[in-house]
């Protein structure tokens, strides 16, 4: 057909999906994750492999989005108050852990003859760990808010922070960054500092309005495509300015951090930057060159051993010295010792840069095994850990697992009047609190006054894990849709089970509705505020405070045999409870003759 598009990128794509579709689920259920999976599967179709794919560099600009999105949702998680709380780990820890490694590394590679830029490069490239590859062992073994999980955390904020720097240490050492720099030296300052100040002002001052905007428009998908927009914009925008994309977005995540829309942000984006991620890891095993890797198999090996040591060595010594438990402190060696993907970053750059190739393919295959062999790693250390214990249970330190100082405590969703009263009584006792509502003028509203509302969808999955729902202890389901509430408790059981489900019910028959789902409690706002109402009208009529007591204790309990009773028995059972006459003492009857001699108490107004 004329114009019919190059069968070849269809071709090409489903290569892509057939891979990822086998290996990853048998990489799952070998416990070795995702990740080896999407790099055994670019190893067996790419050019070194079956060659079901001859050449990397027509879907490499795609691949690599998945970084300049990951640099993006990073962005978006590090709001200006958990930095500073992680200040220490990630600007100390952190940038001890880049310095003493990456210094480490290059001096071994220069002692074995390597030049001077081949070492610095290689050294600090390999210093870096995976932040993908890292955080998804720690979230698999449940340690992600662990003590040492946040730490582990820190010290990969920082290093994604240092591709930035590290990046402009290949253009210093790369030999044709010089000959092919144009303009003079302030001239690409003023284009770098007025590219990186464009992104700060449009993101501090305009976004949030934008997305408001486009909030009010109830069109998912514009939401979605103007998330896009933001990511990929920022990172064209200093990709003309001659930086990194990468840290275009992360900027630009930086400056949504604090926005009310970033959990949906983030949620929109996040199945993007998974399979693009999942993508780049493909690409990265297609560059293992097997015949580079064979011919230097012996050289490959020692050189994962000695960097995963050397790196794992650091990394315990840096975390006892600030003080880690010596448990903690293995933990975190343990988890970070592979270098990362941000040293094919490096690699590729030094090598446009003119620098040979050879030398960073082997290099290349010593990042990939080492990914490969962590997972083997944390098993060989869990199964140590076991033996320890069962051989010396009375000197093994017990481990303590603290809640995520950046995950609430309790999700409210639903910040209308009734969510804001519950909300106050929780953070009143200083339990941290995060609340989601799909009302941008209502969020407006509440972050005048500092609160934490942010713009979220409660029925879907991925909106309630940013928000933290994965973490919080107790869910409030605050919202006026019955409908929606419903389908929120549906994804909440399903995916976040841990979680206690407290619900606003709208009316008996929703509390009704609600007990067959068994959520751990409901209350009838209507309910509630009609018996406090109650009981303050008979105050004020002089009614004696016991008896007021017994009619409150009266209704409640018809209200709950109308409750139990209407499913078996229907609504006539619950029309004869309506009837029912309360019981009466002498004293209320006597009591009763004289109301109207009585003077009512002045008004009061419940609080």
């Amino acid at each position: 057909m004329a114009g019919a598009a190059d069968p070849a990128i269809f071709n090409e794509a489903i290569v892509y999906l057939g891979a990822a579709v086998v290996a990853v689920p048998i990489a799952k259920r070998l416990g070795v994750g995702a990740i080896i999976g999407y790099l055994a599967a670019g190893v067996v179709i790419g050019p070194f492999g079956l060659s079901f794919i001859k050449s990397v560099d027509s879907i490499r600009p795609i691949a690599d989005l998945g970084v300049v999105l990951l640099l993006f949702v990073l962005g978006l998680e590090l709001k200006p108050n958990r930095l500073w709380r992680m200040k220490g780990d990630i600007f100390g820890l952190g940038s001890s852990q880049i310095l003493l490694t990456g210094l480490a590394l290059a001096a071994v590679m220069m002692l074995i003859g390597l030049p001077r830029e081949y070492a610095f490069i290689g050294g600090f490239g390999m210093a870096l760990s995976s932040t993908a590859f890292a955080v998804q062992i720690l979230k698999e073994r449940g340690h992600f808010s662990s003590a040492y999980g946040q730490r582990a955390f820190g010290i990969l904020l920082m290093q994604d922070i240092a591709i930035v720097p590290l990046l402009a240490m290949v253009g210093i050492l790369a030999p044709s960054a010089h000959a092919e720099a144009h303009g003079t030296v302030w001239e690409q300052i003023g284009v770098t500092v007025t590219a990186v100040l464009l992104v700060i002002v449009i993101g501090r001052y305009v976004l949030s309005h934008l997305f408001a905007l486009l909030a009010n428009t109830g069109a998912r998908e514009i939401m979605l495509a103007a998330a896009l927009l933001v990511a990929l914009g920022s990172a064209a925008l200093m990709n003309w300015a001659g930086l990194s994309m990468a840290l275009g977005t992360f900027l630009a995540g930086i400056m949504l951090a604090e926005s009310s829309f970033r959990h949906t942000l983030e949620a929109d984006i996040f199945p993007f930057r998974s399979l693009l991620m999942g993508l780049f890891f493909m690409t990265v095993g297609m560059t293992l060159d097997l015949s580079v890797t064979l011919s230097y198999l012996p050289v490959i090996i020692l050189g994962v051993v000695v960097v995963m040591a050397i790196k794992g060595i650091i990394l315990w010594l840096l975390a006892r010295v600030t003080g880690s438990p010596q448990t903690d402190a293995i933990h975190i060696a343990v988890s970070l010792p592979q270098a990362g993907e941000f040293a094919f970053v490096l690699f590729a750059s030094a090598t446009a840069a003119g620098l040979r190739h050879e030398e960073f393919s082997i290099m290349s295959a010593i990042v990939i095994l080492s990914m490969v062999a962590t997972p083997f790693v944390v098993k060989a250390q869990d199964w140590l850990t076991a033996y320890y214990a069962r051989t010396h249970p009375e000197v093994l330190e017990q481990e303590v697992n603290e809640v995520d100082v950046s995950t609430p405590h309790v999700l409210v969703v639903g910040f209308g009047r009734f969510g804001m009263v519950a909300s106050q009584m929780l953070m009143a006792e200083g339990l941290r609190v995060v609340a989601i509502d799909n009302n941008a003028r209502r969020i407006a509203n509440a972050r005048r006054f500092g609160l934490p509302v942010y713009y979220g969808d409660a029925t879907r999955e991925d909106v309630m894990r940013a928000a933290g729902a994965e973490e919080a202890i107790l869910i409030a389901l605050c919202v006026e849709s019955e409908q929606v509430m419903a389908q929120a408790i549906d994804v909440i059981k399903e995916s976040f089970p841990k979680a206690a489900i407290f619900c606003r019910a709208t009316d008996r028959a929703h509390a009704l509705e609600l007990s067959l789902r068994e959520v751990d409690y409901s209350i009838r706002e209507t309910f509630e505020s009609g018996i406090t109402f109650g009981r303050e009208a008979l105050d004020h009529l002089g009614i004696a405070t016991d008896r007021i007591e017994d009619i409150e204790h009266d209704v409640r309990e018809r209200d709950f045999e109308r409750l139990v009773t209407q499913p078996g028995e229907g609504e006539q059972a619950v029309r004869d409870l309506h009837r029912v006459t309360p019981r009466r003492s002498a004293e209320a009857d006597e009591k009763e003759k004289d109301l109207h001699r009585v003077t009512p108490h002045r008004n009061r107004t419940a609080s």
